[in-house]
């Protein structure tokens, strides 16, 4: 069964879900990569504001392509998560409730997920042109001069994705290998 979740996402939406549910998005989100997140450490190690408040937020880990006349964004498939996993616990802590991206995450990750509530999302990599079907907006918020890599929020309508790690510290990287191995 697919859970479908109106964004912002709430913490009871969040207590319900769990590690391998299939799940679509509706709604906004904010995206951001490398070096984004790079300087939001920046900010938050000298104890400055963000140019964008996260609290309460999703973000999704995409550098999308240029779009197609018709389209909002061009292909925009996750990007692999463990490149935040440095900056993301600091954030989680600053209210973000959760991530979408692609792979495993550190354990340091991971605890900022169950002592902050939140979830983390993986969207299927090699599905880029198929997810930007489901961004129907998108608007910058800032550092624009990072191009691709700038911060945007994007409205989404059934938005696909599977609960990696839910905010029990559930993983289905842990749990579902074992499985398809003989």
């Amino acid at each position: 069964m697919t859970k479908k979740i109106k964004l912002p996402i709430t913490e009871n939406d969040i207590k319900d879900l769990k590690a391998g549910d299939s799940v679509l998005l509706s709604g906004t989100i904010i995206t951001g990569r490398d070096a984004a997140h790079k300087r939001f450490f920046e900010l938050i190690e000298q104890n400055k504001l963000l140019p964008i408040d996260v609290s309460g937020e999703l973000i999704y880990y995409v550098g999308p392509a240029p779009a197609k006349p018709g389209y909002a964004v061009g292909p925009a498939g996750p990007t692999s998560s463990y490149r935040m996993d440095k900056y993301a616990p600091a954030l989680l802590d600053l209210g973000l409730k959760g991530m979408i991206g692609k792979g495993a995450r550190n354990k340091d990750v991971i605890d900022a997920i169950v002592r902050n509530k939140a979830v983390y999302f993986v969207a299927i990599g090699g599905a880029a042109a198929l997810i930007a079907q489901s961004i129907k907006e998108e608007k910058i918020l800032c550092y624009e001069d990072l191009g691709t890599e700038a911060v945007r929020r994007y409205t989404v309508e059934d938005f696909p994705c599977i609960v990696a790690i839910d905010s029990y510290g559930n993983n289905v990287y842990e749990t579902e290998p074992p499985k398809y191995r003989k």
